[in-house]
């Protein structure tokens, strides 16, 4: 186990529950339309949305132009007509108020805070996520904020954390980890820049892609024994 110095940090549903945010979001976002949402339409559109990420994660498309159009698709297949670009923005409104925390997160970013260089590198709109890592109190305990549609670039692109390496001082791949929930982005993306990866995996399931994380966790304060192992951070080991 090396001796890490730098942690790279995914949002959604590691650091902020996202299911939750989007949850109450969508919910909201119905209610302005007088349309009840349902457990078939959600069903609805999480295969929609998953589907749109896919595309946007292997660089296929422009991820507004899909994301604009991601609720008048779905509104249109109940028979109703919507402004996709207006609901897409109402739609980030709604979500940037969700900033719940996954169980442990604020406890064990305290920890690390002095510790270890922190950094966010997160898939998304710059202004929604910066709102939720502040309200959540994650935002002063980081470095940088590394965001997609600030880069130009999302996970899992080499081209992404290029970017981000490019701007924290004194970089050295040897000695830094990137976490996250997401095979497809994170550990992909992590894997393929160079770095260690550690998947957040708190339900436990299947990893049947290419991409083999260096260490695995079903919750967060299992990082402290990642770090605190044998040839971790000596100063870690005790906690």
């Amino acid at each position: 186990m090396k001796p890490y110095s730098t942690l790279f940090f995914d949002v959604d549903n590691t650091l902020l529950d996202f299911r939750a945010a989007e949850d109450q979001a969508l919910h909201k976002l119905f209610a302005s339309q007088h349309v009840p949402l349902t457990d078939r339409i959600m069903a609805h559109y999480r295969r929609i949305n998953q589907g749109i990420w896919q595309v946007i994660e292997q660089g296929k498309a422009d991820r507004d132009s899909l994301l604009n159009k991601r609720f008048s698709r779905l509104f249109r297949h109940y028979g109703k007509r919507v402004d996709g670009p207006a609901m897409e923005k109402k739609y980030r409104e709604y979500l940037s108020e969700g900033h719940q925390l996954v169980d442990g997160a604020l406890e064990m970013i305290r920890l690390l805070h002095n510790r270890y260089n922190l950094y966010v590198i997160t898939n998304g709109v710059r202004s929604t996520q910066l709102r939720r890592l502040r309200d959540s109190g994650l935002l002063p305990l980081f470095r940088k904020i590394f965001v997609s549609e600030t880069a130009g670039y999302q996970k899992p692109m080499r081209a992404f954390f290029d970017y981000a390496f490019a701007r924290v001082p004194d970089f050295s791949k040897d000695q830094a980890l990137m976490i996250g929930d997401s095979l497809s982005s994170d550990i992909k993306g992590g894997y393929l820049a160079g770095l260690d990866t550690c998947w957040f995996n708190p339900d436990g399931v299947q990893n049947t892609g290419q991409y083999a994380p260096t260490y695995q966790m079903k919750r967060l304060v299992e990082l402290k024994g990642i770090l605190g192992g044998p040839g971790g951070g000596p100063e870690f080991r005790n906690l």
